[in-house]
């Protein structure tokens, strides 16, 4: 016999009569906490800003860990790869799940009090970017976290961009405020400059670098200290003298900014009457919620203060469930928007976001339940499909440790565990009500090499390797070269690659040898052309036709964010326009046609690479009533795609990518001048610190191996970053050596 309780239980045997036990079990059959006491939020910066350390931070505070973990030692408990505690950067979100009481509230062990956290760890370094993309979609809010020193950075603004697509409301927290160098205003007024004119001083720093002691809380117009062990005792006090008049000022500004989203409030102020503290927080709670204010905390994670602080403005400040309107999807059977809302009475919907291959349990398949309840044992179905599966285990994650539950409800992130067809992005939800909601859409892969097994026992492990890391990363590619046979695999960056190829050694012991990094040029024309074109092919029996005509135009990029329309395809960003009238090639060729074309975009034109940004228009042609069939018509459409593309000025473009070199003042005219001679465009220079920091959008064709010339031409104190921008047409010059190298 099975009996189940509300809340955990210890494990237990009782023995009773001969062959009859009773298991009380640690698992969750009714809801043990208000959805409004949950919040969901994710800890975005750019890399070594000290994310990862402000995490561990969090799991301390709320008592999940008994323990610090460092990233300097390899000992934290998010970045729990190998490959990440070797090189002290995180590559793939960590979910956690930890329980928080307000530093006010005297009872921490009162479970009224406490709310839930979901917090997800995301990666820093661009070429992991995907990470942090996925999770936006999923969270209701985040903490960005700035480097005191350097302010905005380059990832710092792309991961800015993903809350501002996703809508995710947003606290900053300017870290690192012990370090040489660190300014709050300096990184203040980089926020305000680079992100938003929205953010506001929530807190102002008490000293700076070694002198470092604290905070003042601009709202309550308290000074708050950290000590006891870890920083676990937060000391609310009078503001320290040298504080006050500052304080004041910015406490005026603070305000001024909250009671200009509430009329009420702003007349009341105008007249000479400031409202409460209580009245204050619930007008900056609406606002931050509405994405109108970007409150700026600070402090030092790795010196263990002002976090908890943080935790409070969660608290305060970031939606619950109930705080955001409902979920919209898609009837996949009427093609009807439909909404859902955020309750465990709804229909089952939830959006599988992310596929990790666990060594102990198999394929994991996180999502987050955006209405109704899902219990193990039970079946969902997969709008995305049409198929159902069966729902055999369920854990919660705290990062490679698991929690097995036995349901899950309305705001909550878990993982399923064994599912076979689900995929990044795909809904899940109940078949008698059926949703679609919108997929996320992650960048195309910049770098590409060649990788081979080195035994054949590797051969036979390596393909099943691959997909499963496929599966699991969206913009990590995998192709085959028709010519070669050999496999490509493409993915965000040589970093990217390097992991992937480490992991697959590593968690599936295949041997491969690799080529050097390649970059991952396209096609496309740049002119327009018509072309006639029969496939006629006569044997002793029945003979082959095939007659189009087609004419094709470059299509203008798309921004990877925008919608497309129905009959473009995102990936290659290739338009299939049918003009057939009266029936000149039956209807039953058209798909055809459309295939033979798709075939021939993987071929290339000049030199082998796929062709992007094409439209064909398919007008004319004719068909034979006895010789013509489906491959007549693809072999045709083929053929003269070839010949159109050819005549409508055909030209290579490469990726262009946005990069940032932070060096000492004495080295710039070196970079600058090394950056032109890499066909780079110097876009602007800036003062950070006692740095110079360039700005340049140099071809990635030019910049594999730059990390090392860097350091040799700056005395290693130089350092950089960057991230894809646009493909651009290559100069013809360099085109030519690409064509010959590929011949």
């Amino acid at each position: 016999m099975i009996l189940a309780f509300s809340s955990p239980k210890t494990y237990l045997i009782a023995n009773g009569p001969p062959g009859f036990f009773i298991y009380y079990l640690p698992i969750y059959m009714n809801r043990d906490y208000p959805l409004e006491k949950v919040r969901n939020f994710g800890i975005v910066a750019h890399v070594d800003a000290g994310k990862t350390t402000t995490s561990e931070r969090v799991l301390f505070y709320t008592g999940s860990q008994h323990k610090i973990g460092e990233v300097h030692d390899g000992g934290t408990t998010t970045d729990w790869m190998e490959q990440e505690r070797e090189r002290g950067i995180t590559i793939t979100s960590a979910a956690i799940t930890c329980f928080w009481t307000r530093t006010d509230q005297p009872d921490k062990k009162d479970l009224s009090k406490k709310y839930r956290f979901n917090v997800i760890d995301t990666p820093g370094h661009i070429d992991f970017t995907a990470e942090v993309k996925r999770s936006m979609r999923v969270l209701d809010g985040a903490i960005v976290v700035f480097d005191g020193v350097a302010g905005v950075e380059p990832q710092s603004e792309t991961n800015w961009r993903y809350a501002d697509e996703a809508g995710v409301p947003r606290v900053c927290f300017i870290n690192k405020l012990d370090r040489t160098g660190a300014s709050f205003e300096d990184s203040y007024k980089s926020i305000l400059e680079r992100l938003s004119k929205k953010a506001v001083r929530a807190q102002i720093p008490m000293g700076a670098e070694g002198d470092f002691e604290g905070v003042v809380d601009l709202l309550s117009m308290k000074a708050f200290t950290f000590t006891g062990n870890m920083g676990e005792d937060v000391i609310e006090g009078e503001i320290p003298a040298q504080y006050l008049d500052e304080a004041k000022k910015y406490h005026a500004d603070l305000v001024e900014r909250i009671v200009e989203n509430d009329e009420a409030q702003m007349q009341a102020y105008l007249e000479g009457n400031e409202p409460s503290l209580e009245e204050l927080k619930k007008t900056l709670r609406k606002a931050v919620i509405a994405n109108e204010i970007f409150p700026v905390y600070t402090g030092s994670a790795l010196k263990n203060k002002g976090v908890q602080l943080v935790l409070d403005a969660v608290v305060d400040y970031l939606p619950s469930p109930l705080d955001l309107p409902p979920v919209t999807g898609i009837n996949p059977k009427t093609d009807e928007p439909v909404q859902r809302q955020p309750s465990d009475d709804e229909p089952f919907t939830a959006l599988a976001f992310k596929l990790q291959t666990d060594p102990f349990v198999g394929a994991l398949t996180f999502f987050r339940v955006y209405a109704g309840t899902v219990s193990a044992g039970s079946y969902i179905y997969n709008a995305n499909t049409g198929t159902k599966e069966r729902i055999g285990r369920i854990v919660r994650l705290q990062a490679d440790k698991r929690e097995e539950v036995e349901k899950v409800f309305t705001g909550e992130i878990a993982a399923f565990v064994g599912l076979k067809d689900t995929k990044t992005s795909h809904t899940l939800c109940d078949e008698a009500h059926p949703i679609i909601l919108e997929q996320i859409v992650f960048p195309e892969p910049v770098v590409s090499l060649r990788i081979e097994p080195k035994t054949k026992a590797d051969q036979e492990k390596m393909g099943m390797a691959l997909k499963k890391l496929s599966d699991e990363d969206p913009t990590f590619k995998i192709t085959s070269d028709e010519e070669t046979s050999e496999t490509i695999i493409a993915g965000m960056g040589e970093l990217h690659l390097e992991i992937l190829v480490d992991r697959m050694q590593r968690e599936f012991n295949v041997g491969a040898n690799v080529g050097k990094p390649q970059v991952a040029y396209r096609e496309t024309i740049m002119g327009t052309a018509d072309v006639d074109n029969k496939y006629i092919k006569q044997t002793g029996g029945k003979g082959q036709y095939g007659h189009v005509k087609i004419r094709v135009k470059h299509l203008e990029p798309v921004d990877p964010e925008a919608k497309v329309s129905k009959n473009v395809t995102r990936e290659d960003h290739f338009e299939f326009i049918n003009n057939i009238k009266g029936g000149v090639i039956p209807q039953e060729y058209i798909p055809a046609v459309e295939k033979g074309i798709r075939e021939s975009l993987h071929r290339g034109i000049l030199a082998g690479y796929p062709i992007v940004d094409i439209s064909v228009d398919l007008y004319d042609g004719s068909y034979h009533d006895v010789d013509s069939s489906e491959i007549a018509f693809k072999i045709a459409a083929s053929q003269a795609f070839q010949e159109a593309a050819l005549k409508a000025k055909p030209v290579i473009l490469e990726p262009i990518m946005r990069v940032e070199v932070v060096v000492p003042e004495q080295f710039m005219g070196d970079i600058t001048g090394n950056l032109s001679g890499k066909r780079g465009a110097i876009e602007g220079m800036e003062e950070r610190g006692m740095n110079k920091v360039v700005n340049a959008k140099v071809p990635l064709s030019e910049m594999f191996g730059y990390t090392t010339t860097l350091r040799s031409m700056t005395e290693g104190r130089g350092s950089m970053t960057m991230e894809f921008d646009h493909y651009e047409v290559v100069p013809n010059n360099v085109a030519q050596d690409i064509i010959a190298s590929r011949k």
